[in-house]
């Protein structure tokens, strides 16, 4: 099915210097398949073809990602509006999006190219005011822009109003995001299947402000009132933060488009939660 392959490096590989990565690259040419990359890219070897921005998003069928969960985000930002699948292999640290490990690459791209895998679609959160509109796959956080000082605000849901109070902070987390920086926060995990939102505010004053999880279909508003600084910050998917004055109401939806992931079809996101998250096995033999 996957016949022209892109593949998507992280920014500090140096070409044949990184030789589990040319090993992977050699591996998926003997694949039968064409190799392209974005002549943006850094990275360069001669099985694979440099081809203009227009024609990589205009030939590949499947864009593969070597790298960590940041690459795979930034190369979601990249290509986004081509929904191209994207199919990650974790050569980072925790690797929730980025499931195929490099010591059986060789093994799971054959399974992929041959047709068994499963495509899953990831929803993105956006967030508007003014006149910017940014979007991201993990999360939404607005904050007051400095340490460990409250900002004061009014949360609405669908027009009511959920409550107003002061906090670091608030994180509207999507099910991928769970597992992010909502979950250094405190918050739950998500199973990706699941169609919702997890509004977490940041070291609250009030010690009833809890985490609550809603329909990603609902429509989301935070007025920002004051705090410490001349402005609030916005940050999206740990992207740089923006400038947000207060008074302005920021709309938080649902993306119509979804990010199209490539997993294998024994992908099991329970096994990568005991991975990546050191949950413990006990099993007796019984």
């Amino acid at each position: 099915m996957f016949k022209n392959i892109g593949i998507f490096v992280k920014k500090n590989s140096q070409g044949f210097q990184d030789e589990a990565l040319n090993n992977m690259v050699i591996s998926l040419s003997n694949c039968d398949v064409n190799i392209f990359i974005d002549e943006s890219s850094s990275y360069k070897h001669k099985l694979v073809s440099v081809v203009t921005h227009e024609q990589f998003v205009k030939e590949v069928d499947i864009i593969i990602v070597f790298g960590g969960d940041g690459t795979l985000l930034n190369s979601a930002r990249q290509y986004l509006e081509y929904e191209i699948p994207i199919l990650g292999v974790n050569m980072g640290n925790v690797g929730f999006l980025t499931d195929i490990k490099v010591d059986n690459f060789d093994k799971t791209i054959i399974e992929i190219l041959q047709g068994n895998f499963k495509i899953e679609e990831r929803n993105l959160v956006s967030a508007k005011f003014n006149e910017n509109h940014l979007y991201g796959l993990n999360e939404v956080v607005i904050h007051s822009g400095a340490y460990a000082q409250l900002m004061r605000y009014r949360l609405y849901v669908n027009n009511k109003v959920v409550y107003e109070q002061r906090s670091d902070g608030l994180i509207i987390a999507t099910p991928t995001g769970s597992t992010a920086y909502a979950l250094s926060a405190g918050g739950p995990i998500i199973h990706p299947s699941l169609d919702v939102w997890t509004i977490l505010p940041m070291l609250p004053q009030s010690i009833s402000s809890r985490p609550f999880i809603i329909s990603s279909d609902a429509d989301i508003e935070m007025e920002i009132f004051d705090g410490p600084n001349d402005h609030a910050k916005i940050c999206v998917d740990g992207q740089d933060d923006i400038d947000i004055p207060y008074g302005v109401k920021i709309s938080i939806l649902k993306m119509e488009k979804t990010l199209k992931l490539v997993h294998p079809e024994d992908n099991d996101f329970f096994e990568a939660c005991r991975e990546k998250l050191g949950w413990s096995l006990n099993l007796s033999k019984n």
